[in-house]
């Protein structure tokens, strides 16, 4: 038995929401498009499960957040599938791929063939048997990637009131978590081994703010450590966790994000690989050409860097999907994907936002001891801006710093930005500029691209003077309405 499809999507998460929204959109007709996931409900907005499905108040639950509300789009209930023709295959896996013969082989047996693949299996959490310890089933110990995580946790969280829970991990999920648990009032030790939270992104002295915020709602810290076991009562509940260095700690609850790793088995031997996920090009076509990745399991090219990435965010997963919609309706018409990399999160009364690129010098500006303080930083590597990051900042501040990552403006004197901080992203976005400077890539001896910036200063020595003039103007005026 089998069924045969135009475009199937593998995978429910956000990237197959976004996707079916814009093949809708494109024309397609009903029966023409397929979706295959293994969890039981229609694709919704993941994020929300961290920072809305875990309040203990006005807490955020389906049909509220299906795509793709995340972006002011329709929110895509189970019914809009059905009036639009698009067939959902709920609750059910696919036990094998062959992209030769452009068919799917499910858990239950039938098989389905498609004239195009849009692989959007994301990425799963990683357990803590893959580094040694045993423990991940016991009904106190949570992990989040999906909606029955969330509802493990929620009951987890209820079951205990006033309770001790350990944080494992430091990264989007353990700070996520950590937030919603002290506000659900649960006391929280969060367990990781780097040397700050959020390690992989932001630079000791911002992670240090966030550390110090969550510190004084409660929440302790024991870093450079790792779980090395539990110890369970008679149920098989977790009561102590053991620390490699030797602590111990009596625990009600043990919430666990530890990182992820990208759905690729299914394709291994299939399809090129690279940067731990399936490679594609700037049209999100992978090495058969008739298969498509999008979202957490893409590893695509950034013009802005010169090389391929991975990123794991929902921003990214968005438009990836939205852009290889693009390439197979209208390839003549789609160019290749030109995206900036854009993190963010919100906890307790904190926004922050993150543009491009972490590497090179970090200039910092605003107040990082106050809290509830703007403060932000950019990042110049090469004499140029390409990266940028700003908390507590409106909705037109975090638009300045967007476009000024993509512009990439040459920077000549550290010192002058670090006085301009916030208001030189102000002044660059309003000024009309020529595009950013383009990027040679070459290949080294490694094999690993290069990004080279060719850019002369006369060209941009008057955005340069332009913005130091409005930044005074911008920071004046900003002071002026605080008095």
């Amino acid at each position: 038995m089998g069924r045969a499809f135009v475009y199937v999507i593998l995978g429910g998460g956000v990237s197959a929401g976004y996707a079916a929204l814009d093949f809708v959109r494109r024309g397609v007709s009903h029966g023409e498009l397929c979706i295959i996931s293994d969890e039981s409900v229609a694709p919704y907005e993941r994020p929300a499960l961290s920072k809305g499905y875990l309040l203990p108040e006005g807490a955020a639950r389906l049909p509220s957040f299906h795509t793709c509300v995340g972006a002011n789009e329709e929110r895509l209930t189970p019914k809009w599938y059905k009036e639009h023709g698009v067939e959902l295959v709920l609750g059910t896996g696919v036990k094998s791929a062959d992209v030769k013969r452009k068919t799917l082989l499910t858990t239950t047996g039938e098989t389905i063939s498609y004239k195009f693949l849009i692989i959007a299996t994301g990425a799963r959490a990683l357990k803590l048997e893959e580094f040694g310890v045993n423990g991940s089933d016991a009904e106190n110990v949570c992990y989040l990637r999906d909606i029955s995580d969330a509802n493990r946790l929620v009951d987890a969280i209820q079951s205990s009131p006033g309770g001790n829970a350990v944080v494992i991990g430091g990264g989007y999920i353990g700070m996520e978590c950590a937030a919603s648990l002290v506000i659900n009032k649960i006391n929280v030790t969060m367990v990781f081994p780097e040397a700050h939270c959020m390690a992989r992104l932001l630079t000791p002295k911002i992670a240090n703010y966030y550390e110090e915020y969550y510190k004084l709602r409660g929440v302790k810290f024991i870093k450079g450590t790792v779980l090395s076991s539990f110890d369970f009562d008679s149920n098989g509940k977790v009561t102590d966790v053991t620390l490699r260095d030797g602590t111990k700690l009596s625990v009600d609850m043990v919430v666990v994000g530890i990182g992820i790793r990208p759905n690729t088995g299914l394709f291994e031997g299939q399809l090129t690989l690279e940067k731990g996920g399936i490679k594609v090009n700037g049209m999100f076509q992978s090495s058969n050409s008739s298969v498509y990745a999008i979202g957490d399991v893409a590893a695509f090219p950034v013009k802005a860097f010169g090389e391929k990435r991975r990123l794991e965010h929902v921003d990214s997963a968005r438009k990836s999907a939205k852009h290889a919609v693009s390439s197979i309706m209208e390839p003549d018409k789609t160019g290749e994907f030109d995206y900036i990399p854009f993190f963010y999160s919100r906890v307790f009364t904190l926004s922050w936002q993150f543009y491009g690129d972490n590497a090179g010098e970090v200039v910092y500006y605003g107040d990082l001891s106050a809290s509830g303080d703007t403060f932000g930083a950019y990042w110049v590597n090469k004499g140029h801006v390409v990266g940028a990051f700003l908390e507590g900042g409106t909705k037109e501040e975090y638009e300045a710093i967007a476009k000024t990552t993509k512009l990439r403006p040459a920077i000549e004197d550290l010192a002058e930005l670090e006085r301009q901080g916030l208001g030189f992203a102000v002044a660059v976005s309003q000024k009309p500029v020529a595009s950013p400077p383009p990027i040679e890539v070459s290949a080294s001896a490694s094999g690993l691209l290069l990004q080279k910036p060719l850019y002369a200063w006369h060209a941009t020595a008057g955005v340069v003077l332009a913005a130091s003039i409005a930044a005074f103007a911008y920071f004046y005026g900003k002071r002026r309405r605080r008095w």
